[in-house]
C-alpha cells in the first residue's frame, strides 16, 4: 500500500528550484529527454564522468579539475578522481564573500548569549589564522584537531586551517578525555584547540582537567590554543595560547593555495564497533562536490537564505553545516541544549534569524512531540522552506507532528548518509512529493540499491528489506583509513559482504514512490537518538569496573527509537544492584559521552561467542527482538543465546 502524500511542491517551486535550472541546462547541452527525477538520477549514473564535471561548472567551484575525471572509474575501492585537480576547500566555501561584504556570515546564539559574524569580518579572521597557523609550524599536510564548542571560533580555525592544506579533525567537548584520546591519539596533530568549559542545559561543565589529560597523552602536540571567555590558559601544553594571543585582534587578508583534488581533508570517526574508532580520512575535493550537490541541489540552498543544522563538532552534519557559506547563505550555530527554554530555543533562534533550512535529528522531533510543543502557534516561521531530519529514520507518525505542528507547507526531508562517505545516500528534493514515511530519493550520482543475501537487486514496492549498497564508485569516498598502509581494513570496513561494492550497514526497502525507508541498522553499530556509537567504545570503559567480567552491548528499537541495552556477565556470587547500575554509568559518561550511557543494564550469567571468541552482538540482537539467530553453527556456546530470550526488564 502506498504511503500518503503529506506535501506537494507548487509549480511555482518547481519551476524556481536550481535543480530544475540544472536539468534544463542538461536537456539543452545533451540533447537528452527527463520526464522525472528518476531519469535524471540515471542519466547521472551512465554519465557519471560528464555528472560531475556538470556539476562542478553548475555551482561555480573555484579551481581546475583538469582532463581526466577518474583513473579506474570502475575499480571500488580502486578510483582516483580528477587526477589533475586543484582546488582550495577554504576558498570555495568563502568564494562570495566578497560580493556579500557587510552581510551576515555566521549567525551564533547559546543558551545564554548570541552575537553575528559579517563575511567581511570572517574572511578577515581566516586571514590572521592563516598567519597563526603558519607562524606555530603548521605546514600542508599536518594534522589540526578542535575540541571546541559549536562557536564561530571553531568554523574560522576549520576555515583557517584547511586553507593552508592541514588536515582538520574536531570532536565535541562532551566527550570524555580517553574517547577524545581514542580518536586523536591515532591522528597525531600539532595544534589543538580546545576550550575551558562549556554550558548546557544551564550549568557550566569545566573541561581544563579533561583538557590536561588530553594533551598529556598526545606527544605529537606543539601547541595548544584555549578558548575562554576569561582569555585562561589551562597549564597544559609547552606552548600554550589563548585564543585571543594566538589570533590577535587585526584582520588580514585570506590567501589561497591550491592543492590536489585527493588532498586529505578532514580526518572524522567511525563508530568504534570492534575496537578504538577508525579514522577516516576524506579528501578535499570529493567532500566539496558531494556537499554542494546536497546544497545546491537537493536543498535548492541561495545567497541570502539562513541555514540551520542542530550539531556538535563532533557529527559530520557540522561539516555539512559549515559547507553552506559556499552557496552564500548564513550559517546558524547553536550551542547548548536544544530543550532550553522549555523546549523552544532553537525555535526562538530560527524565528529571530528567518530561518529557510532547519535541521535536527529525528530523536529531537520526536522529543518535542512528546512535550506537546507546537511552534507554528508560538513563532513565526514563514521563512522557512525546509526541514532537514537525520541520525536515524524519522518515524511516520514524526512526519504527522512536522506538517500538523511545525508547518503545513513545508518541504520535510529526511536525509540519510553518514561520517563514512561525508554526505547522503538517500535525500530530499524540492521538486519531489513527500510521502509519510519515506525519504524521497537516492541522490544524484549515488547508485543506491537494496540488495538480499544473494547479493540481488531488491525491486522497488516489493515490500521487502534488504542491505543498502552503493554499486559505483563516487567522489566521496575515503582516501583509506589512519594507520592502514594497505588498505586492508577500509576493505574490510566496506567492500567484504559484496566485493567491488559498497554496503553501508543500513537495513532498508526503495518504495513503489522510490524512495527510501532505513529501519536501522544491519551491523552491530548502536544508533541511539540518531548518534552512532560504537559498542567497543563502550566496553572498554565498562570492563575497567572490577565486578564485572564481560559485557555485549545491543540496539533494541523501542518507542520508535533505538535504545542502547548493556548486558553485563559478572563475577561468580555477585548480583547487580542499583549502586553498581550508577557507578557502571558514571563510568560511561566520564570517560565518552552522555549519549553512550546504556538505557538499560542487565545480568546475564553468560555471553554467546564463536569459536574463535568473539561475542556475537547480531545474534543477541536478533534473539531480543525474537527472530531467527544465523550462523548458529558457528558458535560456541549456543545455549547462552537463552539467557537474552523474554527478558522482562526490556518491556518498559
Amino acid at each position: 500500500m502506498n504511503a500518503e502524500k503529506l506535501w506537494q511542491p507548487s509549480e511555482a517551486q518547481i519551476a524556481s528550484a536550481r535543480i530544475t535550472r540544472f536539468t534544463d541546462e542538461l536537456r539543452a547541452k545533451y540533447e537528452q529527454r527527463f520526464p522525472d527525477y528518476k531519469s535524471l538520477w540515471r542519466w547521472s549514473l551512465a554519465n557519471k564522468e560528464v555528472f560531475w564535471r556538470e556539476l562542478w561548472w553548475f555551482c561555480e567551484c573555484v579551481g581546475h579539475l583538469g582532463e581526466r575525471v577518474a583513473i579506474d572509474g570502475h575499480k571500488m575501492p580502486g578510483v582516483q578522481w580528477f587526477p589533475d585537480g586543484r582546488l582550495n576547500f577554504a576558498e570555495n566555501l568563502l568564494r562570495l564573500a566578497a560580493n556579500q561584504g557587510d552581510d551576515v556570515a555566521l549567525s551564533f546564539a547559546s543558551e545564554t548569549t548570541s552575537r553575528t559574524m559579517s563575511w567581511r569580518e570572517l574572511c578577515g579572521r581566516v586571514g590572521s589564522m592563516q598567519r597563526a597557523l603558519a607562524n606555530a609550524g603548521v605546514r600542508a599536510g599536518d594534522v589540526v584537531a578542535s575540541v571546541l564548542p559549536n562557536t564561530p571560533e571553531a568554523a574560522i580555525a576549520m576555515l583557517g586551517a584547511t586553507s593552508i592544506g592541514a588536515t582538520w579533525s574536531s570532536t565535541s567537548p562532551d566527550f570524555g578525555a580517553a574517547g577524545v584520546l581514542d580518536r586523536f591519539a591515532q591522528i597525531a596533530p600539532k595544534v589543538l584547540f580546545a576550550c575551558d568549559g562549556y554550558t548546557y542545559n544551564g550549568p557550566w561543565h569545566s573541561t581544563v582537567e579533561r583538557v590536561r589529560e588530553i594533551v598529556a597523552g598526545l606527544p605529537s602536540l606543539e601547541h595548544l590554543v584555549v578558548l575562554s571567555e576569561a582569555g585562561r590558559t589551562v597549564g597544559a601544553a609547552p606552548t600554550e595560547s589563548s585564543w585571543s594571543e594566538f589570533l590577535g585582534n587585526d584582520l588580514h587578508a585570506a590567501s589561497f593555495e591550491r592543492f590536489p583534488f585527493n588532498h586529505p581533508l578532514f580526518i572524522v570517526y567511525s563508530s568504534g564497533t570492534t575496537g578504538k574508532p577508525k579514522a577516516i580520512i576524506h579528501g578535499a575535493g570529493g567532500t566539496l562536490l558531494q556537499l554542494v550537490k546536497e546544497h545546491a541541489l537537493h536543498g535548492d540552498l541561495r545567497a541570502g537564505d539562513h541555514l540551520f543544522y542542530f550539531t556538535t563538532t563532533g557529527w559530520i552534519m557540522w561539516q555539512w553545516l559549515i559547507a553552506g557559506l559556499s552557496q552564500g547563505a548564513t550559517v546558524m550555530l547553536y550551542d547548548g541544549s536544544p530543550f532550553a527554554m522549555r523546549g523552544l530555543a532553537l525555535w526562538d533562534f530560527a524565528q529571530r534569524e528567518q530561518c529557510t533550512q532547519f535541521g535536527a535529528s529525528a530523536k529531537y522531533i520526536d522529543a518535542i512531540k512528546k512535550l506537546g510543543v507546537v511552534p507554528r502557534r508560538s513563532h513565526d516561521l514563514s521563512a522557512l522552506r525546509t526541514i532537514y531530519s537525520t541520525g536515524s529514520p524519522l518515524s511516520p507518525e514524526s512526519f504527522d507532528y512536522v506538517y500538523q505542528c511545525v508547518k503545513p507547507d513545508v518541504h520535510l526531508a529526511s536525509i540519510s548518509g553518514g561520517t563514512d562517505i561525508m554526505s547522503c545516500f538517500a535525500i530530499g528534493n524540492p521538486t519531489l512529493p513527500v510521502y509519510r514515511g519515506e525519504m524521497q530519493c537516492r541522490g544524484l550520482g549515488m547508485a543506491v540499491d537494496v540488495w538480499d543475501d544473494d547479493g540481488k537487486s531488491i525491486p522497488p514496492g516489493a515490500n521487502e528489506m534488504g542491505e543498502l549498497v552503493c554499486s559505483q564508485a563516487f567522489p566521496s569516498m575515503p582516501l583509506g583509513f589512519v594507520n592502514d598502509p594497505d588498505g586492508a581494513r577500509y576493505r574490510a570496513a566496506y567492500f567484504e559482504r559484496f566485493p567491488g561494492v559498497w554496503t553501508h550497514g543500513d537495513w532498508c526497502q526503495i518504495t513503489a514512490n522510490d524512495g527510501v525507508v532505513i529501519v536501522g541498522r544491519s551491523d552491530a553499530t548502536l544508533n541511539p537518538g540518531g548518534v552512532r556509537i560504537g559498542t567497543a567504545e563502550i566496553y572498554r570503559q565498562v570492563e575497567t569496573i572490577d565486578e564485572v567480567m564481560e559485557s555485549i552491548a545491543i540496539g533494541q528499537i523501542f518507542n520508535n527509537d533505538t535504545r542502547v541495552v548493556l548486558f553485563v556477565k559478572l563475577r561468580d556470587g555477585l548480583a547487580l544492584d542499583h549502586d553498581l547500575i550508577e557507578r557502571i554509568k558514571n563510568r560511561v559518561k566520564d570517560n565518552t559521552t552522555p549519549r553512550h550511557v546504556p538505557a538499560k543494564i542487565v545480568q546475564v550469567a553468560d555471553i554467546p561467542r564463536t569459536k574463535s571468541n568473539k561475542i556475537v552482538e547480531l545474534a543477541v540482537r536478533d534473539v531480543v527482538h525474537g527472530r531467527n539467530v544465523k550462523n548458529i553453527e558457528a558458535l560456541a556456546n549456543p545455549e547462552a543465546l537463552e539467557h537474552f530470550r523474554n527478558r522482562e526488564e526490556l518491556l518498559s
